[in-house]
């Protein structure tokens, strides 16, 4: 009988190199690793011979004399990725992939299995990448063990799942509590642990109110870590930090971080001089303003609004002359805020020209303000910021009156409208329905000069409609004009218009009240709710201002509004529902409340 041939013997392919590769992969272990790093370079390594290619010892050279001289290109994983992508019905396979009784798809699944093995086992030495530099010490002291704790929570935003129906349920919203911790973790000053740095950057990446505090929280280490991740970026850019600066009154260690450092370092660095010495702060930023690219004059720019004087008018007026039309304006709104500056001056003589006091009808008591807006905007005019394109739906003439009233110093206008006082002046009828023009820039002047006298008469009492009382209607112009006013006599107007008008108009003064909330606005609060919920109210028709009293009313409520909790019985006019509504809504708020106060508890410790 005739013996059969012994089966051709492979050639094993070369043991791969168990070197260790930059990052920490193995190979065999991390075919992340290996893809990473030795994309190219392994695709060349061959597959193992078949039998009808690899003759058998003692084989005539002869015989194999008519085989390729070369073997076909290996196919890349990129090509094998591009065909999987479009489909093998618009993408023809690569040469060598097909294979007799396999259908297309079949035949590019097994090549990329075999591909995936090959650079698992081809993987080659790779040269060591540089190690980063140690990260900076931290001298600020660590979190209590118990705040470590409930920072990894807030972090990770664990809290109940949303009830049956969409219902928020009676846990604390996790998320929204973070900022609040973070404000005063920082005002302790507070060491970030190390471990939970990336899960901060991470949450400060996702969130933008989020990253002054975060970032100031992150310390040096956080700015450090964040330059070996591109997805943490918005650090070096957005904010100082937490960088290490030196001390404001060291020249020499000061002009080499302004001339060397990262722009995040450097607005950090001008900022805390600004508060030590604005003068130098002004001499810093001046030296290489030519060279600073606009968007960066832009923000360093708006840092000189902390402790603006009539020392910095002589650089912003060089400002107004700058290239970029964003840096130009905010020069002008800048130089606007000084009501000595020349600016200003010139800002008071075209608003005086176009607003006047009416005295014909002086006999029978009827004087008026009288207006008559500009024509043009004249090249002057835009020089001082100016713009002569109105947004959609304004006039041209309104839009410039606007500009020239708020940029005009407010002393101005008692001796221009016959020696009244501002609330006098807000009372005075205005001609040609001008009066809702020159009240709403009356209001962002107010609130650009930071007048309170004149935001008081804007105001006018919280008792009064916002339809028909002085100055404005608009609640948004109305909570920036609070602003103006001491931290108690905004709480004290806000809580009065909450008891005269309610709720429903209510959620951005609320926004603008200093937290915790003083005892008379949060009462005054509470009781609206307690008024709602008895009338038999939608109860998510006040979720905004109930999310606000979660994070805003005194953590001290707590036990007084335990009552509130409590279901009531279903009044027969009532939302069907809304009693069980109002009962978790109240839990969940005297939760929260419990909650802040332990977290306040937790960072003093220690």
């Amino acid at each position: 009988m005739t013996s059969t041939p012994a089966p051709a013997t492979t050639s094993p392919a070369a043991p791969a190199s168990r070197s260790k590769v930059p990052g920490g992969d193995v190979p065999g272990r991390s075919p992340q690793g290996v893809e990473r790093n030795h994309r190219e370079r392994t695709d060349a390594v061959p597959e193992r011979s078949t039998p009808e290619e690899t003759p058998r010892r003692g084989t005539d050279p002869e015989a194999t004399a008519t085989a390729p001289a070369t073997a076909p290109a290996p196919v890349t994983w990129e090509e094998l990725v591009t065909a999987a992508l479009l489909g093998t019905d618009r993408r023809t396979l690569p040469p060598g992939v097909a294979a007799p009784g396999k259908d297309a798809p079949a035949a590019l699944l097994d090549a990329a299995a075999r591909q995936t093995v090959r650079r698992r086992a081809g993987l080659l030495p790779a040269r060591a990448a540089t190690r980063p530099d140690h990260a900076p010490h931290d001298p600020r002291p660590p979190l209590p063990a118990a705040a470590r704790r409930r920072l990894a929570q807030l972090l990770a935003g664990r809290s109940s799942p949303p009830a049956a129906g969409g219902r928020r349920g009676t846990a604390p919203d996790l998320t929204e509590l973070l900022p609040q911790w973070l404000a005063a973790a920082n005002r302790r000053r507070f060491q970030a642990p190390p471990a939970l740095l990336p899960a901060l950057l991470d949450a400060a990446r996702a969130r933008t109110d989020l990253r002054p505090q975060a970032l100031a929280f992150a310390g040096p280490r956080g700015l450090w870590l964040a330059r070996l991740n591109p997805d943490w970026r918005f650090a070096l850019r957005g904010a100082s930090g937490g960088s290490a600066l030196p001390d404001p009154h060291d020249a020499a260690a000061v002009k080499s971080l302004w001339e060397e450092g990262l722009f995040a370092e450097r607005v950090g660095l001008l900022a805390a001089v600004r508060a030590q010495d604005p003068a130098a702060a002004l001499e810093l930023l001046a030296g290489t303003w030519p060279t600073e690219r606009a968007e960066d004059r832009l923000m360093f720019l708006d840092s000189l609004r902390s402790g603006l004087s009539d020392a910095d008018e002589p650089f912003l007026e060089q400002a107004l002359s700058d290239r970029s039309r964003n840096v130009r304006a905010t020069a002008a709104e800048l130089l606007s805020a000084l009501p000595g500056s020349a600016l200003a001056a010139r800002m008071a003589t075209r608003a005086a020209s176009c607003v006047s006091l009416d005295r014909s009808g002086r006999a029978t008591g009827g004087e008026r303000i009288a207006v008559e807006a500009p024509h043009e905007c004249d090249a002057d005019m835009r020089r001082d910021g100016v713009s002569p394109n109105p947004p959609g739906g304004r006039g041209e003439r309104s839009w410039w009156l606007g500009q020239l009233v708020e940029s005009a110093p407010l002393r101005t206008w008692p001796h221009r409208l016959g020696d009244r006082t501002p609330q006098e002046i807000v009372a005075l009828p205005v001609d040609d329905d001008w009066k809702e023009e020159l009240h709403a820039a009356w209001c962002r002047a107010a609130i650009r000069q930071r007048d309170a006298t004149w935001a008081r008469a804007l105001l006018g009492a919280p008792s009064a409609p916002p339809a028909t009382g002085p100055g404005t209607s608009s609640l948004a112009e109305r909570a920036k004009l609070l602003t103006t006013l001491p931290d108690d006599e905004r709480a004290e107007w806000v809580a009065a218009f909450v008891a005269a008008h309610g709720l429903s108009e209510a959620f951005q003064l609320l926004g603008v009240c200093t937290v915790p909330w003083a005892e008379p606005l949060g009462r005054a609060v509470v009781d609206a709710l307690d008024i709602a919920r008895d009338a038999g109210s939608y109860p998510w028709s006040f979720s905004g201002v109930m999310g606000l009293a979660e994070r805003c009313l005194d953590p001290g409520e707590a036990g007084r509004l335990q009552i509130l909790t409590t279901t009531p019985d279903e009044q027969e006019d009532a939302s069907p529902g809304a009693a069980g509504y109002w009962s978790e809504a109240f839990q969940r708020l005297v939760g929260t409340l419990r909650l802040r106060a332990a977290m306040l508890s937790e960072l003093s410790e220690g």
